[in-house]
């Protein structure tokens, strides 16, 4: 099954970043990353030493009651081109092991599973949206389980 890659929307990070304030009403505050290798989740690559950076509360899309989780996540604390090859696992988090999770279209979690990498990811996203009744996927890290980016049926 083929599939569509969500990053954060560019939409969404610019009404934040002109109100100045996340959706859970806390201040942006830029910051450097002095070592890089951070998660990026508005161009869903690993940031580069020296970028400047926010941390924001997000909501991810797909989820509802108890599932409708608020977590951290980091993007560029300026405007940035976003993910653009959505038909594609991101290769700038290729490496990583992930958390791959389905919700239903009510919002309900489902099958979830860990992955070693991006081909063994797009292999789960793409066999977890055929299932009946998935309607999304998230995939999240390892370590603190914070959402990385989305996954639709193309």
């Amino acid at each position: 099954m083929s599939f569509l890659i969500e990053a954060v929307p560019a939409s969404y990070l610019d009404r934040i970043r002109s109100a100045g304030r996340d959706e859970a009403g806390n201040p942006l505050a830029p910051r450097i990353d002095e070592e890089g290798g951070t998660p990026l989740r508005c161009c869903l690559r690993e940031s580069l030493p020296g970028e400047r950076l926010l941390l924001i509360a997000y909501t991810p899309p797909g989820t509802a009651g108890a599932y409708a989780e608020r977590g951290p996540l980091f993007v560029h604390a300026e405007d940035c081109p976003g993910y653009a090859t959505v038909t594609e696992y991101p290769p700038g988090l290729a490496h990583r092991r992930q958390i791959v999770r389905a919700y239903d279209e009510r919002g309900d979690m489902g099958e979830g599973a860990l992955v070693e990498d991006g081909e063994q990811g797009a292999r789960e996203i793409a066999r977890l949206l055929a299932e009946p009744g998935v309607a999304i996927v998230h995939v999240r890290n390892v370590v603190a389980g914070c959402y990385n980016f989305c996954a639709h049926p193309a």
